[in-house]
């Protein structure tokens, strides 16, 4: 009897469909576009690579930000810090080389992740106002270090790690998604760090009472998600063979649609690596397939706001 009660209670695997709504969300919508614009080349080998390659630097961020979001915080200067980095790389590049280029790129993640940390765990100021702050001064100082030009870059070498070349044939940016995804996986669901920064965004105060040092967390992630916006801003350079202040512009928006749509909460307390990819290609998808259509980019930009709408929704679903 207790054997028949126990496997009677157990869950269906279907009893947690909404987990899944993500990956049965991106199917449909891939076979939307398939059947409706294969005279247009959206299933030609080229155009798929494509959006692999133009989703790659959401999808790196949406890594960093499933662990700020799972914390419970969030970043909304992921997007300006990536053109940041793009110009501070490309200026040092310039007058001290490669090496140097990529040094201070990264620097500049850990500087401006330092002050976003700092802010909001020490000073009080929450996440939200501190990195919407950053945000401005982030735009503020790209466009003031070169008068808004943009600034070449002429090193082959980096063009080709970062973000132009191809391993056969498949783009190396390609392999810097599968790099940030493998990595921000296991340390998310095997490592100690990945199971405090669950804990201190699904409840903080029980966290504290544990010992956790939550303070500590949310600064780590808040470094981390600005040393990603780095990485993709050196990529966006690096694929455009010049540094930009207006690379990333917006893209914070698409960041935290995609970790949200891939299942991490906006409130805290989960989060799923491979699930914010799955996001992050989903808007990749639409807005590939919104541009066959012949839309103009306002009404993409339509798309990508209703997409935030679902995403929240389902998010408050999930709770």
């Amino acid at each position: 009897m207790s054997e028949q009660m126990t496997i009677s209670a157990r869950p269906s695997p279907l009893a947690n469909w909404r987990q899944y709504i993500t990956y049965l969300g991106f199917v449909l919508i891939f076979v939307f576009f398939s059947a409706t614009l294969y005279d247009k080349g959206f299933l030609d080998p080229g155009n798929l690579l494509n959006i692999l390659r133009q989703t790659a630097m959401i999808s790196i961020m949406s890594v960093a930000m499933t662990y700020v979001l799972a914390s419970g915080e969030i970043d909304l200067s992921i997007g300006m810090v990536a053109g940041l980095a793009s110009l501070v790389a490309a200026v040092a590049m310039d007058a001290y080389g490669p090496f140097a280029g990529v040094a201070a790129g990264l620097a500049t993640g850990i500087v401006v992740g330092l002050i976003n940390g700092i802010l909001t765990t020490r000073v009080g100021i929450p996440s939200f106002l501190a990195t919407l702050a950053m945000m401005g001064i982030a735009r503020g100082t790209a466009m003031w270090m070169t008068k808004t030009k943009s600034v070449p870059i002429l090193d082959d070498n980096y063009i080709w790690l970062f973000g132009g070349g191809n391993l056969g044939p498949i783009p190396v940016l390609v392999l810097w998604t599968l790099l940030f995804a493998i990595v921000g996986h296991v340390v998310l669901r095997k490592t100690t760090f990945g199971r405090r920064v669950l804990a201190t965004g699904g409840s903080e105060t029980a966290a504290r009472y544990s010992g956790l040092n939550t303070r500590n967390v949310k600064l780590a992630v808040l470094i981390i998600s600005s040393v990603a916006a780095c990485v993709a801003g050196m990529l966006y350079a690096g694929r455009l063979h010049s540094g930009r202040f207006q690379l990333g512009e917006g893209d914070e928006l698409s960041v935290i649609a995609a970790a949200v749509l891939g299942g991490t909460s906006l409130f805290g307390g989960r989060g799923t690596v491979i699930g914010s990819i799955v996001g992050s290609l989903m808007i990749g998808v639409i807005n590939n397939g919104l541009l066959l259509m012949g839309l103009e980019y306002s009404q993409q930009l339509i798309a990508r706001g209703i997409i935030i709408i679902v995403a929240v929704a389902i998010s408050q679903s999930r709770k």
